[in-house]
């Protein structure tokens, strides 16, 4: 992070801060926890579906409330205001979980799905503010930079409370495995409000529209004339309409990888692991996505990304089919880094791509219909794959719905180089 400046630096940063919930509450570590304690009277098929169902909720909250918020937080020193409220949400929730009793799968799942909605509201104000931050010839670079550290962050709590989830016990028998697992979520929520302490300090709000009456009546009015002026923004527009479907199923693939390897066999430690190494994977390939972004340009770069992940779900249909759980293992192995060279470059590109088309002082306004897209997409996808598995008891047939997800991401996101490349000849 040489090159950069210290408020690009505090950004980045927020990225190293709440991995740590995507890796210990969101990704891995609950929904062990839920399925194997919290819902353990429950059938696999159907804790699996809960889990889908919880994600598909939060998505849906936040979708709904994402345009009017960053409507709203493009007004003077608003966006880091939503984004305090959101992160608080997140941070204490997911503290929270470190308490609910054995069993007590309702709770548990509210708590989870509160963490969630914090982590993704506050979100949709952190990437609007890469935007106040740094440059358009920087974007793509401080983007998967911060995707690229944001691995590295995750992977140091994760580190520690796998250990303390599989070493601790055999040394003191006293202490539990679950016990160390919730000091994981405690450690999740502490890792996530210390390291974002400098974007607190250092990010600010460049950017800015003025409003002269009612800021809420000003903020509908705001969205009104957005949609009725939607042609100055088409390509934007259809940009969000890839973005909508192929994110779709980048996301379910990594909030559902934990229950369909457990549903397939795979031990708790095996599936730990895997995630564990597919982390360090991911962090050099966030930022070769970004050297030939630059090189390339950012479209040829986000194709590459797209055709990885027809070939993961390609695989993946067929994974449950396989004979014998150490076939099953290896395949696994090999899909989950796969995985790891493009989830962090295409979600990373396609921020910033996304970024250099919306009006600057409008950008949490935009960005909080990118977020509706992201969220809404979200909604689709683990409902798919949980409620489709669970209803014919077969995980595959969720996972080839995803196929159509990618496709129609592709040919809008063709559609996008059409019009950008008619626009340039124009």
């Amino acid at each position: 992070m040489s090159r950069t400046n210290i408020q690009e630096k505090s950004w980045i940063l927020y990225d190293w801060a709440n991995s740590a919930h995507t890796m210990i509450i969101m990704t891995v570590i609950f929904p062990i926890f839920f399925k194997k304690v919290l819902a353990q009277d429950m059938d696999e098929h159907s804790s699996t579906a809960i889990i889908g169902y919880a994600n598909s909720i939060v998505a849906a909250v936040i979708a709904i409330l994402s345009p009017v918020l960053g409507t709203l937080a493009d007004y003077k020193d608003s966006k880091k205001r939503f984004f305090t409220v959101f992160f608080m949400m997140g941070v204490l929730s997911s503290a929270g979980l470190a308490f609910i009793a054995v069993g007590n799968w309702m709770a548990g799942i509210i708590l989870f799905a509160l963490s969630i909605l914090g982590f993704s509201g506050a979100n949709i104000f952190y990437d609007s503010m890469l935007i106040d931050i740094t440059s358009n010839d920087k974007m793509d670079r401080v983007s998967t930079s911060a995707y690229a550290w944001g691995y590295i962050g995750g992977n140091i709590p994760f580190i520690i409370s796998y250990v303390l989830i599989s070493q601790f016990p055999k040394f003191l028998p006293s202490v539990t495995t679950d016990a160390m697992t919730r000091v994981s979520f405690l450690i999740a929520a502490g890792w996530w409000a210390v390291f974002t302490i400098p974007f607190f300090i250092f990010v600010k709000q460049k950017y800015f529209v003025e409003h002269k009456g009612n800021p809420i009546k000003e903020a509908f009015v705001r969205i009104y004339h957005t949609f009725k002026n939607a042609r100055e923004y088409k390509a934007l527009f259809i940009f969000l309409i890839a973005y909508f479907f192929y994110i779709d199923g980048v996301v379910t693939i990594i909030k559902m990888a934990i229950p369909i390897g457990l549903d397939i066999g795979l031990t708790d430690n095996t599936l730990l692991l895997i995630l564990l190494v597919v982390q360090f994977v991911a962090f050099p390939f966030s930022l070769i996505y970004g050297w030939f972004a630059k090189k390339f340009g950012t479209r040829p770069v986000l194709f590459f990304g797209l055709g990885t992940y027809f070939v993961i779900v390609f695989i993946a249909i067929f994974l449950p089919y396989l004979p014998g759980v150490g076939l099953k293992t290896a395949f696994f192995w090999g899909l989950a880094m796969l995985v790891g060279t493009a989830q962090g470059g295409i979600q990373s590109l396609s921020r910033s791509y996304y970024a250099k088309l919306v009006p600057k002082e409008k950008s949490a306004e935009f960005f909080g219909f990118y977020n509706v897209m992201g969220k809404f997409a979200a909604i689709m996808g683990p409902a798919l794959v949980g409620g489709l598995g669970d209803l014919t008891k077969n995980t595959s047939v969720g996972i080839s719905s995803l196929l159509i997800l990618f496709i129609v991401g592709l040919i809008s996101l063709i559609k996008v180089s059409y019009m950008e490349k008619e626009q340039n000849n124009a």
